[in-house]
């Protein structure tokens, strides 16, 4: 949850260097992070490993934040499940006395994936602004191709929906948060947003919480910088090849 703000154990600074070596031939234009200690520490960690973007700046937001879960902060999660039986409910839809609904949880989701598509058309209208449309013909396409994913998937998946190089928007974001916020930002994402998800992914693995550090990589395309419609296009689901 937030209200325990403990640093990552000796095994999640192993879990980040890896996940660091796994990305570090990704050229990333931003990098967010919630603001508890434990996704700092990560963000860092795999920043700390990557051959392009070693001193890029680190923004921290409390809106990626774990969610709250009140009373039950700081116990074993059987605690939180006792909890949930004795009120007659199940984990993960139960909230504890204090603590954030599934809703609250998206609508944080949703407020700050908003905020990223804005960053996007700022950044492409910035883009045209300095060099003219026609010159935005490089990028990424060929930075895809750095993705240590791309032997399980297609060139087609990852570039995804593109109607044209000058409809691609040069941000490539990492963004470190925490696993049951990440579950709801996803559910966000499918059940609102009609997200394309890879063909062999089940139904259980897509309501699963993340191992620590698993990777995931959507592909977002505003066009003509509609921020009202995103077509989001899953290219994998919490990859952990890397552990």
């Amino acid at each position: 949850g937030q209200g325990v703000d403990e640093p990552l154990s000796a095994t999640g600074f192993r879990q980040a260097d890896a996940a660091g070596l796994f990305l570090s031939n990704v050229k990333f234009t931003h990098v967010f992070s919630s603001d508890l200690l434990r996704a700092k520490q990560t963000a860092a960690t795999i920043l700390g490993k990557n051959k392009f973007c070693k001193d890029l700046e680190i923004k921290y937001d409390a809106r990626l934040r774990e969610r709250k879960y009140g009373v039950a902060e700081g116990r074993p999660l059987t605690d939180l499940k006792a909890m949930a039986k004795a009120a007659g409910e199940q984990c993960p839809s139960f909230t504890p006395s204090g603590g954030e609904t599934l809703d609250e949880v998206r609508e944080r989701a949703r407020d700050f994936f908003e905020f990223l598509c804005r960053l996007a058309v700022e950044l492409e209208q910035q883009e045209q602004d300095m060099h003219g449309a026609a010159s935005r013909s490089s990028g990424s396409s060929e930075e895809q191709l750095v993705f240590p994913w791309t032997d399980h998937y297609s060139e087609a998946e990852l570039g995804c929906n593109n109607g044209g190089a000058s409809k691609i928007l040069d941000a490539n974001i990492l963004v470190v948060s925490h696993g049951a916020y990440m579950r709801n930002w996803i559910g966000y994402f499918v059940s609102d947003l009609n997200c394309t998800l890879p063909t062999n992914l089940t139904k259980s693995q897509l309501s699963s919480v993340s191992p620590n550090t698993g990777v995931s990589h959507f592909v977002i395309t505003l066009e003509d910088g509609n921020l009202l419609k995103p077509e989001i296009t899953c290219v994998c689901l919490n990859q952990d090849s890397h552990l």
